[in-house]
């Protein structure tokens, strides 16, 4: 499994699960606020599962010498 997140995008999807998880925690929003748990996943692993079939990639390209 090949790394499709950047760092950028890997900090606004664990910020936006804890958040969202949060939130259902304390019972704020209902339970759709465990859906959290998707960005928060794909954030920590660095892979978005979605991203290939929709051709993108945030992971910058690394350079061969």
């Amino acid at each position: 499994m090949k790394s499709n997140v950047g760092s950028v995008d890997r900090i606004i999807r664990i910020l936006v699960g804890v958040v969202l998880i949060a939130l259902a925690v304390t019972n704020v929003i209902g339970w759709w606020g465990w859906l959290g748990l998707i960005p928060l996943i794909t954030g920590l692993v660095g892979f978005c599962p979605l991203y290939p079939m929709l051709g993108l990639n945030t992971c910058p390209l690394k350079k061969r010498q």
